[in-house]
């Protein structure tokens, strides 16, 4: 087999293991956890359905291919809870590192490809990444919803803690944002999110 679709397909298998990292946030209908593939596939599918919103003009392929890659770096440094003050502190270094060593598997163009459009979504510059953030933060939101707010009654999550983490989906899509707020407030007034 030719050294580059080698590659390539090594790196198909690996990100295979995307499946066994299981997140904290719950599937809709009081479901077992989600994992962090079936979190990219409903984050990818949700930006093409919901473009329409977006505050900018944005390439919607290169949107949905940031949504499916952002979390690859997981299967080497695991999960960190959206509310987790602790591992955010190492979250850089630990996903810097997968980073490298996952993207390494692939031929150097496509590493560079990847790895560029990881950091972009990370830098959070463009219209692209600021809408891609913008359904990383209201995919779970949806989720826990759906679920009368049990992971942040689990987790006693406060409205601060809450409205820091969505206050980035308003550069994304102001339109979005006013709807995570109604469901913000309405889950405070039940309780499910510390006030």
């Amino acid at each position: 087999m030719e050294e580059r679709l080698k590659k390539q397909l090594d790196f198909a298998l690996e990100i295979d293991k995307e499946k066994n990292i299981f997140r904290q946030t719950h599937l809709s209908g009081h479901g077992r956890n989600e994992n962090d593939a079936e979190h990219a596939w409903h984050m990818a599918v949700m930006a093409y359905l919901l473009r329409e919103y977006s505050n900018e003009e944005i390439d919607i392929a290169k949107v949905m291919l940031m949504c499916l890659i952002h979390d690859i770096v997981e299967i080497e440094a695991g999960d960190t809870y959206a509310y987790d003050a602790e591992n955010k502190k190492t979250q850089k270094d630990r996903e810097d590192a997968a980073k490298e060593k996952i993207y390494s598997m692939l031929p150097k163009d496509q590493k560079q490809e990847f790895v560029a459009l990881f950091d972009e979504f990370e830098a959070y510059q463009t219209a692209e990444a600021k809408f891609a953030h913008a359904m990383d933060n209201l995919q779970p939101l949806l989720l826990n919803d759906s679920n009368q707010g049990g992971d942040w009654k689990e987790h006693q999550v406060t409205a601060e803690q809450v409205y820091a983490r969505q206050s980035k989906t308003k550069s994304g899509s102001r339109t979005l944002f006013e709807v995570t707020d109604e469901i913000i407030k309405e889950h405070i007034k039940r309780g499910n999110i510390r006030a």
